[in-house]
């Protein structure tokens, strides 16, 4: 029997798992290097740092064990009335991939930025992470020709934004 994948808010459990992916998978994909989220301080208290009324982040379980995740949170450098959130740290472990739910997170995503507020929302990428903006552009985001906000992640080198 297989066993179902769950996506659910991150606990403060989590926190070890999800640092342990986000540290895997960027430099998995070569994005290890200054200007790259891995080094935001999130990364090692994710559940602290998305517990606010404005920001979430979602983990992937399969059999208890979490695989993978991503949220969201106000762009910085914007102002709260210009209503526009970031999509952040969307990460998958191998073992998650090729599932359906980078779709089925970002449907999730998608939803809780209009349900916290937002009307639009942004996102940086890397050239080199097809699937990444393959998934992007099927949910509706365009392309940018520079980046929006103060992320600080210098290393990514594509821009997404989509109305909500």
């Amino acid at each position: 029997m297989t066993r179902p994948w769950i996506l659910r808010p991150i606990r403060p459990a989590d926190d070890g798992a999800v640092a342990a992916t986000i540290r895997t998978v960027m430099t998995e994909h070569g994005c290890c290097g200054q200007g790259f989220a891995i080094h935001d301080a999130e990364v090692a208290c994710m559940s602290r740092h998305y517990a606010d009324v404005t920001s979430r982040y979602f983990v992937v379980e399969n059999g208890g064990e979490v695989l993978g995740g991503g949220g969201f949170a106000r762009l910085v450098g914007t102002a709260p009335d210009q209503a526009t959130c970031e999509l952040r740290k969307m990460y998958f472990r191998p073992a998650a991939r090729g599932h359906g739910l980078g779709h089925a997170l970002l449907v999730l995503l998608l939803d809780e930025m209009r349900a916290a507020g937002f009307r639009r929302c942004y996102l940086e990428t890397t050239s080199w992470m097809d699937a990444a903006r393959h998934l992007y552009a099927a949910h509706g985001f365009a392309e940018l020709s520079a980046a929006e906000g103060n992320t600080g992640h210098d290393g990514c080198d594509r821009f997404f934004a989509r109305d909500l």
